[in-house]
């Protein structure tokens, strides 16, 4: 099978961890795989690399943007309509609203016998302009005409899309993101230089410079203001007069970053705010160990992969109760949901983690499970490949 996979930017993201584990896996399967994706610049970090070691034949179309540019939108067509042809995939799947409103129009005109679209996060939310947000809903509505599939990484996905009339009945499947189990569970294996788990978490916060019995509340994102890094630094003095050795561990970078550091300086916790900017994936799974409780006070979100990286880590979780973000942070079984915005509820949330860690490890460990159970890479290409495989057959394609 030839499955040609089109994002918009290749930084480090989730939507992009994503598609490069799947690309992978397919490659392994002994598909015949080509990854499409726009330039990748700025401060998130790139995983062009892990794209290359995926096996993948990797093409970079220089006017795929993620801004709404019209000449530029129509030249990124015209090159993924002349790649279609060149490469005849039986597959295209497309990732990102812009990848995946441009790409299935492409796709679509091609008539490639199964185009994909996954929804990894919402286009459009509240936070938006009126005008901004029904341009948006538009757009995917089209969009959704010009595709055999529509995936949610998230049932929540699913049923945004479909509240807002975009999709038909019987298009849509939810197939969760996967994570690499393994790299989150043993990350030692993975990395030199590093004791073994039972000497980590203390040899970590030294190299951090934090006090070993120091609390540690961390945020793994990219400095964004949907992230919700403004929210945490809010109820950071009343965490650090409860606990006064506490720390807050940011590891992430962004365009916003500046703007985060500034509400740390304004807020006076300039001393109690680490931030390591962006670190490849081995070294992520390692800082979870320096953690007491990973946040993650997100305003969208589409599953969250970071929290399930938490969880495999054996790092207790608290999120808000937005988007996918309830199916990985179950409530009161793997970790603590707190109502969207309620500043308040978040730092008691975050205190009773760290007041009761027999009850939060128990919670952990049943999260460990059940990301282990619904959350692998392996449950997600296995189920991307019979969906394939279901679109070839009603659409009446041979595979080669």
């Amino acid at each position: 099978m030839k499955i040609l996979h089109i994002i918009t930017r290749l930084i480090a993201g989730g939507a992009q961890q994503n598609t490069v584990a799947s690309c992978r896996a397919q490659v392994e399967a002994g598909h015949e795989v080509f990854l499409v994706h726009g330039p990748v610049y700025g401060p998130e970090g790139s995983l062009v690399d892990e794209a290359n070691e995926s096996g993948a034949r990797r093409s970079v179309i220089h006017s795929m943007k993620r801004s709404v540019s019209p000449l530029k939108d129509y030249a990124t067509y015209r090159a993924l309509r002349k790649l279609i042809r060149r490469n005849q995939p039986d597959v295209v799947h497309t990732h990102s609203s812009k990848a995946g409103i441009v790409g299935r129009a492409a796709a679509w005109k091609q008539r490639v016998p199964a185009v994909i679209h996954t929804i990894h996060g919402l286009p459009f939310h509240d936070g938006q302009s009126g005008i901004k947000r029904r341009l948006f809903i538009k757009a995917e509505r089209a969009a959704a005409k010009r595709c055999h599939k529509l995936i949610g990484i998230t049932q929540a996905m699913c049923d945004a899309f479909q509240a807002n009339q975009i999709g038909r009945d019987g298009q849509f499947a939810v197939v969760p993101s996967g994570v690499d189990v393994e790299l989150w569970e043993n990350p030692t294996r993975a990395a030199s230089g590093f004791p073994d788990n039972a000497k980590l978490r203390d040899e970590l916060r030294t190299q951090l410079g934090v006090p070993l019995d120091a609390v540690v509340v961390g945020i793994v994102a990219r400095f964004d203001p949907l992230k919700g890094h403004a929210d945490l630094i809010r109820i950071a003095p009343q965490l650090a007069t409860k606990y006064p050795k506490l720390r807050l561990l940011f590891v992430g970078d962004g365009w916003h970053r500046n703007a985060v550091e500034q509400a740390v300086r304004d807020a006076g916790m300039a001393d109690r705010v680490l931030t390591t900017g962006f670190v490849q994936l081995r070294r992520v799974a390692l800082l979870y160990r320096a953690m007491d409780v990973m946040v993650l006070p997100s305003y969208q979100e589409g599953q969250s992969r970071t929290l399930l990286e938490a969880l495999l880590s054996g790092c207790p979780i608290v999120g808000y109760h937005v988007g996918g973000i309830p199916e990985v942070c179950v409530h009161n079984q793997t970790g603590l949901l707190v109502p969207l915005g309620d500043r308040d509820q978040l730092r008691l949330a975050i205190e009773q983690t760290v007041d009761q860690p027999d009850q939060a490890h128990e919670r952990t460990a049943q999260g460990k499970q059940h990301a282990r159970e619904h959350f692998s890479t392996q449950a997600m290409t296995d189920q991307l490949e019979r969906i394939y495989h279901e679109t070839l057959e009603a659409n009446g394609a041979s595979e080669e």
